[in-house]
């Protein structure tokens, strides 16, 4: 479908004013100026540092046909110009029908969360292969059509809803049947999975993130309501599909979304057996975890190669729409979970011959780090200790850095706080503000407590100083490429940092260190 008149009628938003909308043929659409091709739309969309409206001149002299914004039309053009209240939703479902509507014709299921999101999708995305499923994933790592394996990019959320809709393209091209979609909540807030028609909707948990951008806890749980919102619309698919909202009974969001979850609805949880499927006799060790699932059909005995009790809570979430939602044997899911490797920075486990631990962990968050340092805790080894290497971004929730630097002071034995994307904020601030909360709580400086600026430094410090039955662990980069630092994004891999501290350590071959900004300041 690209007749904008025809496309416009399938929009559940309608023009300001009532507006005409002309019978033209379009090619594409971008919120992007400098990517508008001849026949493309350019929506303007009012971003918080850049206003689109701004550079349709641009799109116009790029050959832009149809021009989208929100504000009125001051431009002498001649080129249409649409005036809607919301151009995200609008591209959202433009940019689906330029694709034919792509989720219509497969079996959605989202997932959303503060954390464990791509963890429970990966999980979720591997019992539906092993169940026989030809099965798509889209995460903030990458996205998996079939056999193929594609990188989202750099410090992505949901990737824009023109890449979505591409994606999902691609998957009902190669004849995939069901699509596990992370879903993040600027990726709900700002529409970017709009029209994406979700049948299963799934939340880990929601807890202190992103602030600084809903503005209030709130507002940031309501932005991840709308799955569920959107999971309990009717929906127009060429394929039989479930409707499901899956909870998580254990988080302070369960009574909230319980309430907007119009849909059928089950639970999960780590410990209550008034929840729709939960576990018991949960076994942590050093490098797996065992439990009992129970639901309706029984007990289900549970191996996985993942460690803590966060994966307990995802691995319920996953297991809970796969068999649930999507009437997948308990057995085969027990197997797919068994034979699932680590999710990449994940409590990934770095060996180069050390006589400690290593380990690379996304955690970024207030909670994330919690239940990281208690399992990490749990699994060490008498008298072993636990390094906690981490920072927090610049321009990003302020309120979170000290939050982090209290756990930290509290649950780590000893405390590194460096250099995490400052962007265009003063590092030495970051710094400063986190270890002067840290202090507070009882960490001593030079003690078992440091700040040091390069992480490359950081992680090397805590190799260096590591004892034989330690865990050292960098938090918050987890899979990511790169860091960034004023307006630019230098390489940097924590996996590749710490193989390059441990080679150095134990003067063998490995990787160079990855060098940043901060490499003369260590």
């Amino acid at each position: 479908m690209n007749n904008l008149q025809e496309i416009f009628n399938n929009i559940p938003l309608k023009p300001i004013n009532n507006q005409a909308i002309p019978p033209i043929i379009i090619t594409g659409i971008t919120l992007d100026s400098r990517e508008v091709k001849p026949g493309n739309i350019f929506v303007a969309v009012e971003g918080t540092s850049l206003d689109g409206h701004q550079y349709i001149p641009k799109a116009i002299e790029n050959g832009a046909s149809v021009i989208i914004g929100s504000q009125v039309n001051t431009t002498t053009t001649t080129t249409p110009y649409i005036q809607v209240e919301d151009p995200r939703f609008v591209l959202a479902y433009i940019a689906a029908a330029l694709e034919d509507f792509p989720a219509r014709k497969m079996i959605m299921i989202g997932v959303t969360g503060t954390d464990g999101k791509t963890t429970t999708s990966t999980i979720l995305h591997n019992i539906l292969k092993t169940a026989g499923l030809k099965v798509g994933l889209i995460t903030t790592v990458s996205a998996i059509i079939g056999d193929e394996e594609l990188d989202t990019g750099f410090h992505v959320t949901t990737p824009e809803a023109v890449d979505v809709q591409r994606y999902l393209a691609q998957m009902a091209k190669a004849d995939l049947t069901h699509v596990v979609l992370e879903t993040t909540s600027h990726g709900l807030a700002q529409h970017r999975v709009t029209a994406c028609e979700f049948d299963i909707g799934v939340v880990t948990n929601i807890t202190h993130e992103h602030l600084d951008y809903h503005g209030s806890y709130a507002a940031y749980q309501a932005a991840k309501a709308k799955l569920f919102e959107d999971v309990s619309r009717k929906k127009n698919k060429s394929i039989a599909s479930p409707n499901l909202s899956i909870l998580n009974r254990d988080d302070q969001s369960f009574d909230y979304l319980e309430k907007v979850a119009k849909s059928p609805r089950q639970s999960y949880s780590t410990h209550n057996p008034s929840a729709s499927v939960w576990a018991s006799q949960i076994q942590h060790l050093q490098d797996e975890l065992h439990f009992i699932i129970n639901d309706t059909n029984g007990q289900q005995p549970i191996h996985s190669n993942q460690i803590g009790n966060f994966n307990v809570s995802n691995i319920l979430a996953a297991y809970t729409a796969a068999v649930h939602g999507l009437n997948i044997s308990p057995q085969v899911a027990a197997k797919a979970i068994a034979a699932m490797p680590g999710v990449p920075g994940r409590m990934e486990r770095i060996n180069m011959g050390q006589e400690f631990t290593a380990i690379v962990d996304f955690a970024h968050t207030p909670n994330g780090l919690t239940v990281a340092l208690e399992t990490l805790n749990e699994i060490k080894p008498e008298n072993g200790k636990v390094w906690a290497i981490f920072g927090s971004a610049g321009l990003r929730d302020r309120e979170k850095r000290a939050m982090m630097a209290e756990v930290s002071a509290k649950h780590a034995d000893y405390t590194i706080i460096t250099a995490e994307d400052p962007r265009t904020e003063s590092l030495e601030g970051i710094l400063s503000m986190m270890t002067e909360t840290a202090e507070s709580n009882g960490a001593v400086k030079d003690v078992n407590l440091w700040g040091i600026p390069d992480r490359g430094a950081a992680i090397q410090f805590a190799v260096n100083h590591a004892g034989k039955n330690d865990i050292v662990c960098a938090f918050g980069k987890g899979h990511e490429q790169s860091m960034c630092f004023g307006t630019t994004e230098y390489p940097w891999d924590d996996r590749i940092a710490l193989k390059a501290a441990l080679a150095n350590y134990l003067k063998i071959e490995g990787p160079e260190m990855p060098i940043l900004p901060t490499s003369n300041l260590k």
